[in-house]
């Protein structure tokens, strides 16, 4: 009979395995070539005109960010939602506390100047 370790080092091992696996499959079955056509920028069709590399400025991604994290956010708020009845006052305190903080985090956001476009 398999302990609880044994069966915890054979999932390891196979987890392992296939990692390995799908690594060296890609190493056997990509192309080994390439040509100018193939590592030129593709802009829908047409060649690229002027410097293609261009500095974006930090607030587009702090818009990202921001959105990803509010978004992410709201996937704790549904599990709540759904069993609300059920678990009473205290988790509706910790919810209160939990939305206060994200409101605490966009007012701070906010302040900083991380919602302004321009």
């Amino acid at each position: 009979m398999l302990s609880v370790w044994a069966a915890v080092f054979m999932f390891l091992i196979v987890a392992v395995i296939f990692a390995a696996g799908g690594i060296v499959t890609s190493l056997i079955v990509q192309p080994r070539f390439s040509s100018k056509t193939k590592v030129s920028t593709y802009e829908c069709g047409p060649e690229p005109v002027g410097p293609v590399k261009i500095r974006f400025r930090a607030s587009y991604f702090m818009y990202a960010l921001i959105f990803v994290m509010f978004d992410v956010e709201t996937i704790y708020l549904y599990p709540w939602a759904v069993k609300f009845k059920s678990l009473g006052f205290f988790a509706f305190a910790e919810m209160i506390i939990f939305i206060f903080i994200l409101v605490l985090g966009l007012w701070y956001a906010w302040k900083e100047g991380a919602l302004e476009w321009m």
